[in-house]
């Protein structure tokens, strides 16, 4: 993906940027894992920040798409000459910088993952509050150096309490080694990666627990790879390291060398390391004003540590590790509206341990994976034992995010429920990702969370696998799926013409119903489903649907088709109005 030198930094360039640092990080994955020592060891780090980097990536290729698009519908490709298009934009009908940055921070935000993608989804806010500052299609040495100050500074300010020798002191590094840089966008690049590489390769000296363990800090060997990449974006040429001499056995580039055996690292620049930590890491995406979350981070900051808010113009992302993690929760409620909750159990005697002392956590023989489309659900797959992975409305997960989940189950042999006929192929590439790390998985092609809800209910981990998963695609199979939702524009369908507004019916994918009228629609496609016969009929709510839909429909059933059952769950903000399925 690299391009010729130029001396600009423009939307292409963001673009070209978040790719290269994205291939990176993706190589470099595995070693910036490996050297996680501080302050918790899930050996997580360049999983989390390649997952970041990830949401930043689709977030920009999703405006260059969606300019694309615009331009066909005005006239084709070839019409964009008209003057339509911004002073900003990059070519014809292209985003403009300020568009590609904004979508850049914004996409890292939202999918930021752990201290380090939180961090670096700040560094970048820090750049992009920079770089779509005014209206210009491109920005020059001076603009690239007042961007990188901006990062580092917002991202100390966003961390409770700042820890030298972290991913902190190597971008701090980087924007001061960039203050006398005059010259074009490369050179003040690659200046920064100088720097940012020299400050990596001292972290141990100014970290005891890193230099104990023979390793650099994780994360900012994570930020010197995106930095790389911005070198080879600007310049044409892949950087290269200016030292080959860290005192920490650990190339500041390359990575630890092959037999080092270095401990993991879950690089957190915000909390001191000690005997023991809180045990549990709480992430969440929340909708609130700027005193709300001042507040909130008091009330965190003294529930436990490594506390990170980044973000602003009414949503953050909110991380912090501690033991009670409802309180964390409902901190966040009080503040504003958490949604994309996680939260991870880090394990008494594991992720606080290091080197020797830690025992190797032994794998379970059995796993289900699944992904969910609301925390109501999330909640009834975590309590049937599955791990899920959490898919917001409009928000699909990447397969990076799947292939953790499968990661985080920790067992020899995983059942993979994508419950989305349009992950299918997500699911599928992620399922040959971790079984050439040598795990067994079963991708079972559920289309609606309703079929992952019948696989799980004849799940048996004591029976032989290929028997589980035979018996589990034979259950899904056998449930017949709908959701009930709202038009959201004008469309022809399969029943039709629907307009914005209007309450659709959909049965196996298809539109099958468009109605005015939540319940009456509802009970016409329970209806339609059941003239098919069944025994048992599912219904998934959302937070928009009133409780009397429900009564409606299991009075419906229970005058309507005497031997037919009903169960009844709660599914939170799931997208659709009503998920049905019928058994």
């Amino acid at each position: 993906m690299a391009q010729g030198p130029q001396t600009f930094f423009d939307a292409l360039a963001v673009r070209t940027w978040c790719g290269l640092a994205l291939e990176t990080l993706g190589r470099a994955r595995e070693e910036i894992d490996a050297i996680n020592v501080y302050p918790v060891a899930d050996g997580d780090t360049g999983t989390n920040l390649y997952l970041t980097v990830e949401s930043a990536v689709a977030a920009v290729e999703a405006v260059f798409a969606g300019h694309a698009a615009g331009s066909e519908i005005a006239g084709g490709p070839g019409a964009a000459g008209s003057g339509a298009t911004g002073s900003g934009a990059t070519g014809s009908g292209g985003p403009t910088l300020a568009d590609a940055a904004r979508a850049m921070a914004h996409g890292a935000l939202i999918g930021a993952r752990g201290n380090s993608g939180t961090i670096l989804a700040q560094l970048l806010r820090g750049m992009a509050q920079v770089l779509a500052d005014g209206d210009i299609d491109h920005a020059d040495g001076r603009d690239l150096r007042l961007a990188l100050r901006r990062a580092a500074d917002s991202a100390r300010q966003a961390v409770a309490h700042p820890v030298e020798g972290t991913v902190l002191t190597v971008a701090s590094a980087a924007a001061d080694a960039v203050d006398g840089a005059e010259g074009d966008c490369g050179t003040v690049a690659r200046a920064a990666y100088d720097g940012a590489c020299t400050a990596l390769a001292e972290t141990p000296g100014r970290l005891p627990v890193l230099e104990r363990a023979g390793v650099v800090d994780a994360g900012g060997r994570g930020l010197v790879a995106v930095l790389g990449a911005l070198v080879e974006t600007l310049t044409g040429e892949k950087a290269r390291s200016p030292r080959r001499d860290s005192p920490a056995r650990v190339d500041p580039v390359q990575g630890p060398a092959p037999g080092d055996g270095v401990p993991g690292e879950c690089t957190d620049a915000a909390a001191v390391p000690g005997e023991e930590g809180p045990a549990f890491e709480v992430i969440y995406l929340l909708e609130a004003g700027d005193t709300a979350v001042e507040r909130l981070r008091g009330r965190l900051d003294a529930l436990g540590d490594s506390l990170v808010v980044v973000g602003g113009d009414g949503l953050w992302n909110v991380h912090v590790h501690v033991d009670d993690a409802g309180a964390a929760v409902e901190a966040g409620i009080e503040a504003g509206r958490p949604h994309r909750i996680r939260i991870t159990h880090f394990g008494a005697g594991d992720v606080h341990t290091t080197g020797a002392e830690r025992p190797p956590r032994e794998r379970a023989e059995r796993a289900v994976v699944a992904v969910v489309p609301g925390e109501g659900l999330a909640g009834l797959y975590t309590e049937a034992g599955a791990t899920t992975v959490l898919a917001r409305p409009g928000e699909p997960p990447a397969s990076g995010e799947l292939v953790q989940a499968v990661r985080r189950a920790h067992a020899r042999e995983v059942v993979l429920l994508p419950n989305d006929a349009d992950l299918r192929h997500t699911a599928a590439a992620a399922a040959e990702q971790v079984r050439a790390e040598g795990i067994r998985v079963a991708l079972i092609p559920t289309r609606s969370a309703v079929q992952g809800i019948a696989a799980l209910a004849v799940h048996e981990p004591d029976r032989r696998f290929d028997e589980d998963v035979v018996a589990m695609t034979s259950a899904a199979g056998a449930t017949r799926y709908a959701e009930v939702t709202v038009a959201e524009r004008q469309s022809w369908t399969m029943a039709g013409i629907c307009q914005a507004g209007d309450v659709l019916g959909l049965i196996d994918g298809d539109v099958a119903v468009i109605g005015s009228d939540v319940a009456v629609t509802a009970e016409t496609v329970l209806d339609r489903m059941l003239s098919a016969g069944g025994e048992m009929v599912t219904l998934v709510l959302g937070d928009d649907v009133p409780d009397t839909v429900a009564a409606h429909l299991e009075s419906r059933v229970r005058e309507g088709y005497l031997a037919v059952d009903t169960v009844l769950y709660r599914g939170g903000r799931q997208g659709a109005l009503l998920l049905i399925g019928v058994e």
